[in-house]
């Protein structure tokens, strides 16, 4: 059954490869069917991948293959909570060290360009502390980070 709402991600030529990558690296993550062109067209031919059915994190997703025209950018990014220092740790190092980039502020970017947010819950509580002090303190110790570091988030909002 097709989903009533669906992201569609833009690729250049990926994006099977890249439904593979989240559906091994994210829990509640698969590909599904791999539609292919049922003949040639002007940018490929008959067989080449055109979309590739998928769900990151329990959101149903379409890779489409629509080549080199548009770029991803920060302007759309997946924002994933982490429960502790270990799967933040694992999340953002399959994305990095996959050739992928660092970024600030816990955002990092896939080798095919689109934003993650890999977001510990301590780190959303603490920003929210309802002791102004805590909560900035919290904030300015983010604003430091690349990937998010939990023990240094608790110990700025402690003071």
């Amino acid at each position: 059954m097709v989903s009533k709402n669906t992201i569609c991600l833009w690729y250049d030529g990926t994006a099977e490869e890249a439904a593979r990558f989240y559906a091994k690296t994210f829990p509640d993550s698969s590909v599904g069917a791999v539609h292919r062109a049922p003949g040639d067209y002007p940018d490929g031919k008959q067989g080449d991948v055109l979309t590739v059915d998928f769900t990151v994190m329990g959101i149903p997703c379409l890779g489409l293959n629509g080549g080199p025209a548009f770029k991803h950018t920060e302007a759309f990014s997946f924002q994933v909570a982490t429960d502790d220092q270990a799967e933040t740790d694992r999340l953002w190092n399959a994305i990095v060290q996959n050739g992928g980039e660092e970024s600030a502020c816990g955002w990092c970017k896939d080798k095919w360009g689109l934003s993650w947010q890999i977001t510990p819950r301590v780190l959303i509580e603490a920003i929210s502390d309802p002791d102004p002090a805590a909560a900035k303190r919290a904030f300015n110790a983010m604003m430091e980070m690349r990937k998010i570091d939990i023990a240094k988030i608790e110990a700025a909002r402690r003071g």
